[in-house]
């Protein structure tokens, strides 16, 4: 039957089309008899769920017994392509001194995702170590990129390979205009998007911090829209916050702020703008202390959402002091 009343059941709106609470409970897949319900503020008696009504518009609150005691923080995943994640911080795998840095780094932070570059085997040595040796992408969802491409082409062929090597089809991409700035160059970039989301990948994609075109990326078949800070490496930090909330506003996938973060600060910045996650390598890799880097970064990430869900004050103009003025001494 089609989902046919519109209600909010514990604070997120859900269609269904149960006729009763009893319905709706079974629809959750919940037991009637193993929860309590309050429908539109009243407590709803067990004993009448079957047949009480569900309207348009109803607010109910459902609720059972856990074990006391233990705090349990509230489920705040994000989700891209079908997968879920509980880190919003994903972290590279450049710049570092070795792999065992790399990897006690990407421990620190906490981080479930990490972007990979696909690069020639050294046939030379093929015994050398390699990054699957110290961080297992059984246990860290690798995210291959295109780093370094400059061409639609180049950064196809190299994710083409990346998924015959690993079978991966998340995928970053990543189409630069020039090697002074690594801008990204949004005509390739956008055409790459199109092949790639035509051959089923889903790609997660770089691009300026413009609007417009990551409306374009999201039509094209983008998974998730990552705008730049500042340049690459620079650890600038967000330098136009105002494009990166319009992108937030009018993105229907998850946006990640991808370059330009240099400290905890600006990682905290882009979660309070509403961002979905933040991705990082060189502010990490180079600082003095990269794991206690990642360490930082991985709060930062946390506090910046937490203060994003809060709602933060309005901005004054003038002073408004915390304690009344009237009746002092």
């Amino acid at each position: 039957m089609t989902a046919s009343l519109s209600i909010t059941v514990n604070g997120d709106p859900r269609r269904t089309s149960a006729a009763t609470i009893a319905a709706l409970v079974r629809e959750l897949e919940l037991d009637p008899a193993k929860v309590a319900v309050e429908h539109n503020g009243e407590i709803a008696p067990r004993s009448t769920l079957g047949a009480a009504p569900l309207a348009d518009g109803d607010v109910l609150e459902i609720v059972h017994f856990v074990g006391g005691g233990d705090h349990q923080p509230a489920d705040d995943s994000w989700t891209v392509a079908g997968r879920t994640f509980r880190s919003r911080l994903i972290v590279g795998t450049g710049k570092y001194k070795d792999f065992a840095q790399n990897a006690a780094a990407v421990e620190a932070s906490g981080a479930e995702i990490v972007t990979v570059a696909v690069r020639r085997v050294n046939v030379t040595d093929p015994k050398a170590p390699m990054l699957t040796d110290f961080i297992d992408p059984k246990k860290i969802t690798y995210l291959p990129n295109t780093a370094g491409c400059f061409t639609a082409e180049d950064a196809i062929r190299t994710l083409r390979l990346a998924r015959e090597a690993g079978g991966w089809d998340l995928v970053k991409l990543e189409v630069l205009g020039e090697a002074r700035t690594l801008y990204p160059n949004m005509v390739e970039t956008l055409r790459a998007c199109e092949v790639l989301a035509k051959e089923g990948f889903a790609p997660m994609v770089y691009c300026t911090d413009d609007p417009i075109a990551a409306k374009q990326l999201e039509d094209a078949g983008a998974v998730a829209i990552m705008p730049l800070g500042a340049p690459i490496g620079s650890g600038l930090g967000i330098q136009n916050r105002v494009t990166v909330r319009l992108i937030v506003e009018g993105a229907n996938v998850p946006v990640l702020v991808d370059a330009g973060v240099g400290t905890a600060s600006d990682a905290a910045v882009a979660m309070e703008l509403g961002c979905d996650g933040v991705l990082m390598n060189t502010a990490i890799a180079e600082a003095k202390d990269p794991i206690r880097m990642a360490r930082a970064m991985k709060l930062a990430v946390e506090a910046g959402r937490e203060a994003y869900l809060a709602g933060r004050m309005a901005t004054r103009k003038y002073a408004d002091p915390s304690s009344p003025l009237a009746g002092l001494i």
